[in-house]
């Protein structure tokens, strides 16, 4: 087989960000994509079921912590591209359960970069220099804002969940292994995505579901908690972007300029379901609305100064917050039994991350 474009290998690529990536880098690339992932719990392979077809696509089934399989899987494929987005991501979950985080987003991160080093180390000139390792995290590693201001390159990282702090540990072991053995990496930081094949348990596609199923929506202490949102399309195109084009080294945070306080995130997918799904008793959806004990920890405002991609590499997302939110809000009315299945198989939307004070 003749290959174009470059080789990809895309760590943890049936997870919602992973899977738009793929799905972008299929339709808007040459490149041939090796989608690796442990398929946890949260991963869709329905995300990529227009992609398994093509000749450019190969699924891998592993765990970036089998140091055997990822090294063989790494040398057989020799990618141009490792674009590492496997990690666990809910900051619930890591509240009840940090292991998994560390072990996942830790000690993965770390087996991965080894490999990639020894990979690396042993290409010729013109592979070592097209080679990139890019790494995916999270604007929750610079901790929590007040009102004002927004996240850089250069905030220092002050995370406060194991989430965050697992991802924040990943993030420097990447610069280290650049700083010290010379690796190509970039990494990037975003702000909370979403958008469609998300899993129902982060807050918009909670909310959407819950909404729809005409059960109390859950909204943290009084829902004035902001986070700027990124639609996960636009991410896609951003991490391309500095795939291809960024410094070797460098940091890029990517945001969606899209600040929201949490109760006008769900309030306006309530007055969305108002206008294309009315309620039988001509309720508003927001009669739903139901505030409950706040998340330990809970970070004030998270929000991104993304001037450096657009500067640089002249990206800024397409989606507005509304044209985004109307378009999931639709995505996830219109893919009822992919959120059902869920539903029915392995989640059923109950509240995580609560620390017993007894």
């Amino acid at each position: 087989m003749t290959i174009a474009g470059r080789k990809v290998v895309i760590t943890g690529g049936s997870g919602f960000i992973g899977s738009s990536v793929v799905r972008h880098l299929i339709s808007h690339s040459d490149d041939f994509i090796i989608n690796i992932d442990k398929l946890t719990y949260a991963a869709s392979p329905e995300a990529l079921a227009m992609v398994e077809g093509n000749p450019r696509y190969r699924f891998e089934h592993a765990d970036i912590c089998d140091r055997d399989k990822m090294e063989r899987l790494i040398f057989h494929y020799q990618p141009d591209l490792i674009m590492h987005l496997a990690a666990e991501s809910h900051v619930d979950r890591s509240i009840d359960g940090p292991a998994i985080f560390i072990e996942t987003n830790i000690v993965g991160t770390s087996i991965l970069l080894e490999i990639a080093l020894k990979y690396w180390q042993g290409l010729d000139s013109a592979s070592k220099e097209k080679f990139r390792f890019q790494h995916i995290s999270t604007d929750e590693v610079y901790g929590s804002l007040g009102n004002h201001g927004r996240f850089t390159e250069d905030s220092p990282y002050r995370p406060n969940s194991p989430y965050s702090a697992s991802k924040a540990a990943a993030d420097h072991l990447v610069s280290a292994w650049h700083e010290t053995y010379d690796l190509p990496v970039l990494i990037t930081n975003c702000s909370n995505n979403y958008g469609l094949y998300q899993f129902p348990e982060k807050l918009i596609a909670s909310t959407i579901i819950k909404a729809i199923l005409q059960e109390p929506i859950p909204v943290y202490g009084d829902g004035s908690n902001i986070r700027d949102w990124l639609y996960v399309e636009d991410h896609a195109r951003a991490l391309d972007l500095v795939s291809r084009h960024g410094i070797v080294g460098e940091t890029y945070n990517i945001g969606g300029d899209c600040e929201r306080k949490n109760l006008e995130v769900v309030e306006t997918i309530c007055d969305f379901l108002d206008e294309l799904s009315p309620a039988h008793n001509g309720d508003s959806h927001r009669t739903l609305i139901t505030f409950v004990t706040d998340r330990p920890g809970h970070d004030f405002r998270y929000a991104i100064d993304f001037s450096k991609v657009k500067c640089s590499l002249g990206w800024s997302p397409q989606e507005t917050f509304e044209s985004g939110l109307r378009k999931t809000v639709v995505w996830y009315m219109e893919n009822e039994g992919w959120w059902r299945h869920i539903l029915n198989s392995r989640y059923e939307g109950q509240r995580l991350g609560k620390v017993s004070t007894a």
